[in-house]
C-alpha cells in the first residue's frame, strides 16, 4: 500500500469509478435511445475497466514481485479492451449508417 502516495491512490480509485459510471451512462444511453450497439460499447468498455482493477491489485500489495503475472495479465486486459473498443466504436458507426443513410 506504500508503493503510491495518497493522492495517487485517489486518482486510481476515482478513475476506476469514473469507468464504471461511464459504462452504466453508456448503456443506459444505449436503452434510452433504443439502440442496441451501445450495450456493445459498453461491454467492450469492461476490459479496460479490469485492467484498471488488476493494476490497483498490483500496488495494493506493494507492487510485489510474486504478482508480476498480474502485470501481464494487466497487460493482455488493456491490449483486449483497445481492441473491443475500437470494434464496438466500428460497430455503432456502422449501425448509424445503416439507420441514417
Amino acid at each position: 500500500m506504500h508503493a503510491l502516495s495518497l493522492p495517487t491512490w485517489w486518482i486510481h480509485i476515482t478513475s476506476v469509478a469514473e469507468w464504471i459510471v461511464a459504462i452504466t451512462a453508456v448503456v443506459a444511453l444505449g436503452r434510452l435511445r433504443g439502440e442496441g450497439g451501445w450495450r456493445w460499447l459498453g461491454l467492450a468498455m469492461v476490459p479496460a475497466l479490469t485492467s484498471a482493477m488488476a493494476a490497483c491489485t498490483w500496488h495494493l500489495f506493494d507492487n510485489s514481485p510474486a504478482l508480476d503475472g498480474l502485470v501481464v495479465f494487466q497487460a493482455g486486459l488493456t491490449f483486449l479492451g483497445n481492441g473491443a473498443l475500437a470494434l464496438a466504436t466500428w460497430n455503432l458507426l456502422r449501425l448509424q449508417r445503416l439507420h441514417h443513410g
